[in-house]
């Protein structure tokens, strides 16, 4: 049974490159035709596969429809919050888990530094999105188009002396964003507190969620915040494979 299971689960691949017929694909498995042609009835009839006017089958309707139902599922911060406690553990400090979602960028969970001094950020919350280092990954992420025209509207507040302070210094920061994987905001929003973050990919590669960690420069400097970023780059890729099913080397 577990070999007849294989065999059949063999010809998705196969057909994912493209229809093949029936002799193909008994050539592909290194099985008899009427073996073939026995497991594609059987995936014909649960809509896995389709068989073509040539004769040739290919993949099925149903299957795209069970894989959009699987991604939709997903919980996202499901899967991150076990990897943002173990990172929260590592490092003492306080970890975010974001999403971009209709023009805000809005805080899914958050696990709290063990330090006295504590970050206000409250999950469901939008964040500063022109200065969060979760914000710039997340809209770093967005086709050219859609940066530009994001950014052209959106308003630059002057948090601190550090924020960016207009679309075109915005667009050229997502730019080295886009190019160099992480981000970090260091007193953009507030003077003391400083942040580096790692993107989480879907399965087709664009990133679908940012986590970071926080700290107050009371408690560790820039400089040390910094030195974090494999580890945390490290946790995003562990939440990726996670969420995608996919290996990020």
């Amino acid at each position: 049974m577990s070999q007849t299971v294989d065999r059949a689960l063999s010809i998705l691949p196969l057909l994912a490159r493209g229809p093949a017929d029936l002799g193909q694909v008994a050539d592909a498995l290194g099985v008899h035709k009427s073996t073939a042609l026995r497991l594609l009835r059987t995936l014909h009839e649960h809509g896995l596969v389709y068989r073509q006017r040539d004769q040739r089958y290919r993949l099925g309707a149903r299957l795209f429809a069970l894989a959009q139902e699987a991604v939709e599922n997903l919980d996202i911060r499901e899967i991150a919050h076990p990897h943002l406690v173990q990172l929260n553990e590592e490092t003492g400090h306080t970890v975010h888990l974001a999403v971009y979602e209709e023009g805000e960028v809005l805080y899914l969970d958050k696990v709290d530094s063990r330090y006295p001094v504590r970050m206000y950020s409250r999950i469901g919350k939008p964040v500063a999105i022109t200065v969060a280092a979760v914000a710039k990954l997340l809209l770093a992420d967005l086709p050219e188009a859609e940066r530009r025209a994001l950014a052209a509207k959106l308003d630059y507040p002057m948090y601190t002396s550090r924020s960016i302070p207009n679309a075109a210094a915005f667009l050229q920061e997502l730019a080295a964003v886009r190019e160099q994987g992480w981000a970090t905001d260091l007193g953009g929003h507030e003077e003391s507190i400083n942040c580096v973050a790692a993107p989480i990919r879907g399965a087709d590669g664009r990133v679908v969620a940012a986590m970071s960690v926080s700290a107050p420069n009371v408690v560790v400097t820039a400089e040390e915040l910094l030195a974090l970023l494999p580890l945390v780059r490290r946790t995003a890729d562990a939440i990726t494979r996670d969420y995608s099913g996919k290996d990020t080397a």
